[in-house]
Parts: C-alpha cells; structure tokens; sequence
C-alpha cells in the first residue's frame, strides 16, 4: 500500500519537531516543522543554509559521524547534542535521528526533537574522562533494569593511534582527535556514554546485539583508514551489562574492567560480561583490602606537615597534617580504596591517634588532620575522638579537622551534630577544598563550621581578577556573615598572597611558605631563595 504524502508527514510530526533534509555537501534542501523554536529562523530561511551552522561545535563532529554512517536507508538510533548558541537565548540541545534513502540522491533526512542538554564529557571532542564515564554507565544500568533496555560496554582500541597523531601538525592532531571522538560518540547510547581511556584506547555503552567486529568495521569507516589512519588497527571487545549485584558490587566491577582493559588491552582482557567482572572485581577487591587493611593496622604509612600562616602577619597558625604512602607521590588512589572498601573510617582512626601523640609530645603544635565524609557521619568514630580528648585537657584548641570533600555525605545533619561535637570539645572545623565539588556550597549551608579552605583553582588565577576575584570575594563575604573564617591553599607567590589579602582571606597556605616536610617546622620566610625556587613548582594535595 503507498502512504499520501500527508500521512507521512503526520507521522513524522508525530516523532518530530522539526524535519530537515541535508546534502551530500551539507547544505539543508528541505525543512519543516518549528524551525524557530530549534534553529531561531523560519522554514525558508534554513533553506541553502550549512547545517552545521546550528550545531554547537563541539557537537558537530559527533553529527556528521551520524551522517556518515547513515545508509541503507536504515533508522540510526537518535543521539543528542546541542545547538550553536543563539544571542540572548538559554542553550538547547535536540535529540537526532537521521535516515540516508538510496533514491534520495544521497541526502539525509533528519528528525530533530528538542530535549535536555546532554551530560558532554570534559574530554576531547566531548568525551568523558574515567570519573564520567563510570558514574553514567552506572545510570544507564540503573535505567536499564527498569526498562528491560539490554545495554553494554565496549571497549575499543586503535593500535597505531598515538604515532600517527605525533606525526601531525598541531591543527590537523585536533581535527583528528574530533574525528575520532565524534566518530566513538556516535556509537554510544544517545552520544553521551563515551570516554577515552588512554592515547590509544576508548569505552563506550551502546545497545546490546551487534558484535564487537561489526562496530569497528563501522568505526573505520566512518573514519576513512586512508591517509594519516592507514596504519590503524582496531580492535574491540564487548562486555554484557547485567547481573544480580549490588550497587557497590556493580560500580566495583565497570571499574575493574576498565583498569583490565587499560592493563591489557583488548587481546589480554578477559571479562565477558558483568557478572564475571562482578566475580573478578570481588576477588580482587578481598586482595587490594586485605593489604590496605595491613597498611593501616601496622601503620604502614607516614605523615608530613605543612604550615599554614596568618595572611595579616605571616605568623604559623598551625599545619595541615597530610598522610603518605610508600613513594607514592599522592595519596588519592589509596584514600579513594580506603572509601571504597569501607576501610577509610580505620584509617582515619589511625591517623589521628598518631596525630595525637604528636600533639602530646610538644605543646607547641597545632595540626589539623584530613577526615572523610564517610567518617564524620560514623558514630564510633566521634565516640572515639571525643573520648580521646577529654583525656588530654591539653588538646584544647591544638587539634584542628578538615572535612574532606572526596566522599559525598549523605545525612548532612548527622555529620552537623557530630561537627558540633568536635567543636564543643575544643576542636576547630574546616571543610576542606570549597568550590571542588558540586555539594560545597550545600555544606557550607547546612554545615556549622570554623573554616572554609578554598580551592587552589581559584586562588592561582585570583591576581588575574574576572570572575575568580568575584567569586572569592563573594565568598569571603558570605562566610563573615556566618562567622566563618577563610583559608587560601596553593598560595606560590607574593603576587598571589596581596590578591588573597586584599580579597580579606584569613589564612594562607601553599609553597611560598614551605611544602610538606616530615616534621612540623616555621614557614618560610616570603622574600627566602628556597620559596622562590618552589614558586610555580608542582604540589601535592592531601
């Protein structure tokens, strides 16, 4: 039976907002549907106009390898991206699906739908970095088991990759990578479920059911292995996404296949589905806790000291006490097992009771030592501590905590009360790294503390001015107003500690006053050869 035209626009209306037909070379031939709404201009004024002009540009690639893949005239699942910014107007994004018919002359039909921005990754070309890509595979899995959507994770290596990206010149390396990274994008579940691991090496999540050979025949395609790519070779491997675990289980296992398969590559990984990474992640995991579990029992770690000073005179006010592992150059990786494997609240036990005993030791200190938000919500903990100074009537006032922001606190008045308790017994409380992550200024707001330590991305660019300088500014305000007092991380130079004076910060701390030393000294002086040596010299946070 042969459908009216009109019948096919309806039911193209009924899954479309606006329709638009694009050239081989990219020019829209046809449109209709709300083309102001999506592109602010009418109907006929797309007509002729370079599509690309109404894609945002870190999306276009991501577009244009849907394009190319389009033949057959088979539906390609849609995906979503944003449109080019219009002046005056809040940015939108749209979701695509593109059709190539065999007696359309070549010419793409597109329907476009307005949608929510998507989640584009920080990376290249809009792909996730690791931390991205983890937390939205374990939404789109979360989402799946509701809809019965069968997903799952494929892993993608293009051996040859960084020699032949060397080779090129600076212009033609970033027309590439954006090649490559729209090229993966389109591939993903809706453009957005994609990163790049390495050099050479990137995962996606995509439908289920097609082979791991079929996506990287489409990739190379869609690429041209011609030219600079002449020498690629892919390689692929998939990875099932289902199986009967917990969340914690489920996060541990997509993290144990992606570190299998940056190890090994796509020859030497070995996972098959998520529920042998599940059996894999457990057994390694038992392994890796086992040995945490030893360093911090035997107390296999050490602790460094860095001064902190009073922005007005320059004087010592106390030291960050920052823990260290072996030769490790930061001890981020194991923290964040220490968190994972529920081992943190044990470590951070262990650190202050050292802390303590250094404190003890010479009445002289001051130290503020690192605590999980995993563990200020823990009772025990609070138990211990308190039991622990009201023993030690000289700890008054001499032990300081810093509220670290590398776990998210989920009961934020749980961890208030227990702040409170901290307080009451003599000990000041500094949330740690404002401005890092997204729930700062939550617990700034539901959070009774002493101190706010600001990030250090703020303060190195503050003597510059913009909207670093109005941030802190604003900031330094606003915590006055609520009786809390302020403290600059990544202080490096004198040019840096007269913006942080005269945005009226508190405290300062960074290399112009010393870097972290084994053992608890006075900072240097401002003008001393040593912090001009160290200024601009990299640091390592704890």
């Amino acid at each position: 039976m042969q459908l009216a035209p009109h019948r096919l626009l309806g039911f193209a209306f009924a899954i479309a907002d606006l329709l638009v037909e694009v050239s081989p070379s990219r020019k829209i031939t046809f449109a209709v549907g709300a083309a102001g709404v999506l592109a602010g201009a009418g109907e006929r004024q797309l007509i002729g106009r370079d599509f690309g002009e109404y894609i945002d540009a870190g999306d276009r690639e991501l577009v244009w390898a849907l394009m190319a893949n389009a033949e057959g005239g088979g539906r390609q699942r849609p995906v979503t991206a944003r449109l080019a910014a219009t002046p005056g107007q809040a940015p939108l994004a749209f979701s695509i699906s593109v059709c190539k018919l065999p007696q359309n002359e070549g010419a793409i039909s597109c329907a476009l739908n307005r949608t929510a921005a998507p989640k584009v990754g920080s990376g290249e070309g809009g792909l996730q970095d690791r931390d991205e890509f983890e937390s939205i595979a374990k939404e789109l899995l979360e989402s799946a088991r509701m809809t019965g959507e069968q997903l799952e994770m494929s892993f993608v290596e293009m051996e040859g990759l960084a020699k032949a990206t060397s080779a090129l010149p600076a212009a033609e390396q970033t027309n590439l990578k954006n090649r490559i990274a729209g090229a993966i994008r389109s591939q993903s579940h809706g453009g957005a479920a994609a990163a790049k691991l390495d050099d050479e090496r990137y995962a996606l999540v995509r439908t289920a059911g097609e082979s791991a050979e079929a996506l990287t025949d489409r990739l190379g395609k869609m690429l041209g292995l011609t030219g600079e790519l002449g020498g690629l070779k892919f390689a692929a491997s998939s990875m099932e996404l289902s199986a009967e675990a917990s969340p914690s289980q489920i996060v541990r296992a997509l993290r144990y296949a992606l570190d299998d398969f940056i190890e090994s590559g796509v020859e030497g990984g070995s996972t098959g589905s998520l529920q042998d990474a599940v059996s894999a992640s457990v057994r390694h995991t038992l392994k890796k806790a086992n040995a945490l579990g030893a360093v911090v029992a035997e107390g296999k770690f050490k602790l460094v000291y860095q001064p902190v000073v009073t922005i007005k005179t320059g004087a010592l006010h106390h030291h960050e006490v920052l823990v260290r592992f072996g030769e490790d150059e930061s001890p981020f990786p194991m923290i964040r097992m220490a968190e994972e494997l529920d081992l943190i609240e044990n470590l951070d036990m262990a650190v202050v009771e050292r802390v303590v005993a250094e404190i003890d030791a010479d009445a002289k200190l001051k130290l503020a030592v690192n605590v999980s938000g995993r563990t200020i919500t823990s009772a025990s903990f609070i138990e211990k501590v308190a039991a622990m100074v009201k023993a030690r009537p000289d700890l008054d006032g001499r032990l300081m905590f810093e509220l670290t922001e590398s776990a998210t606190i989920d009961d934020l008045a749980l961890a208030d009360r227990h702040i409170q308790v901290l307080r009451k017994l003599g000990c000041e409380v500094c949330l740690d790294d404002f401005g890092s992550g997204a729930a700062s200024l939550a617990y700034l707001q539901q959070l009774s503390l002493d101190l706010v330590k600001i990030d250090g991305r703020y303060i190195r660019e503050l003597q510059h001015g913009g909207r670093e300088s109005t941030f802190i500014r604003h900031l330094v305000q606003m915590c006055g107003e609520l009786g809390v007092q302020t403290l600059a991380e990544m202080v490096e130079t004198t040019a840096t500690e007269e913006a942080v004076r005269k945005a009226g910060v508190d405290y300062g701390q960074g290399y112009l006053y010393g870097q972290a030393t084994d053992r608890p000294g006075p900072p240097l002086p401002r003008t001393s050869p040593v912090a001009a040596r160290r200024m601009g010299a990299k640091e390592t946070w704890g």
